[in-house]
């Protein structure tokens, strides 16, 4: 496993990363005793990088992180997490808070829960619309001073408002999404961050398993918030899965997967973008790790950018209510 800087001021970390939210019931049900053998496996296997967000399943996927690192594994993990996110006991979305002290008191519990004295990676999940992003960014800082919080990233914020934290307090990364068939990040965004020595971790790599070459309509299960995303629905679906056929003849004749193609793409788009894969098992790990031997040459870019040009997936990657909440669809 290769290693690269989280931009210029971010730690070491592996070139692949561990997305952790799908342990947490986010797709349907999920294995505890899988989840983390996947944990230990992926450590096994070089990847240092964990991702998870403190609500993620209301504290579990924290939870979950924190028994997988006992027995010494903490010391080759970097745990990056995501807050802000408001939840009801229901499991419902109410919004998000990214006030100074609610920066403090949500970064004790999740200390608390992952059994840490530090987070590498701190971040809030959105921009808090009523909160500047100064004031946020500078209660982190001062993590940072009290030795709570390693690194501040950011996520799925746009290039004015990077700018602007960066003005506080140097920024290691911004976490967003970006795949094949979402790559709005292009166009301001990555340009901004590379002009700031800022690095990227995508997530949604393989768009929740949409570019996977294994998703059949009608998979998700209940609990599943893939039932009701823009991109899985009837129509939809069907116009996305038209481009995985089209990627499947690419993978076919380079003998690898589509989901490796897919993961290989947004890792041939820099050495300063670390791919979040989500893998629940172990055989969904191995299958992610096989795309960092995936080479593609320039002619194999070129038939990618054909068989799923730009803009060709139907469908928003989240319903209207959450795309209005991302500051980086504002530029």
């Amino acid at each position: 496993m290769q290693n690269h800087s989280l931009g210029k001021t971010g730690p070491l970390v592996s070139a692949l990363g561990l997305g952790c939210m799908g342990m947490s019931g986010m797709y349907g049900p999920s294995d505890r005793r899988e989840s983390i053998a996947t944990i230990h496996a992926a450590l096994e296997a070089g990847i240092t990088l964990l991702d998870t967000g403190d609500f993620y399943g209301m504290g579990h996927n924290e939870m979950l992180i924190g028994e997988a690192l006992r027995g010494g594994k903490r010391d080759g993990a970097l745990i990056s997490v995501k807050f802000g996110a408001l939840r009801d006991p229901a499991g419902g979305w109410i919004g998000f808070d990214a006030r100074p002290a609610a920066v403090k008191t949500f970064v004790c519990y999740t200390l608390q829960r992952l059994g840490v004295t530090h987070i590498d990676i701190y971040r809030p999940a959105r921009l808090d619309p009523a909160v500047p992003i100064e004031e946020t960014v500078g209660a982190i800082a001062d993590l940072v001073k009290a030795g709570y919080v390693r690194h501040i990233g950011l996520s799925e914020v746009g290039a004015e408002t990077i700018r602007r934290a960066a003005a506080v307090h140097p920024i290691c990364d911004l976490q967003i999404e970006y795949s094949l068939i979402s790559r709005g990040v292009e166009d301001a965004i990555l340009p901004t961050c590379r002009a700031l020595g800022i690095g990227i971790t995508a997530y949604g790599v393989l768009s929740r398993g949409l570019i996977s070459g294994h998703w059949r309509k009608d998979a998700a299960q209940q609990g599943d918030f893939r039932a009701h995303s823009p991109r899985f629905q009837a129509g939809n679906v069907d116009r996305n899965l038209v481009l995985v056929e089209a990627l499947r003849a690419i993978a076919a004749a380079k003998q690898v997967s589509v989901a490796q193609v897919a993961i290989a793409w947004v890792v041939a788009q820099g050495v300063d973008i670390v791919p979040l894969v989500g893998a629940r098992r172990r055989d969904q790990l191995t299958e992610a790790l096989g795309a960092m031997d995936v080479s593609l040459t320039q002619a194999d870019l070129a038939a990618i950018e054909q068989a799923v040009p730009k803009g060709a997936a139907a469908g928003e990657r989240y319903a209207a209510a959450q795309m209005a909440q991302l500051d980086s669809e504002r530029g």
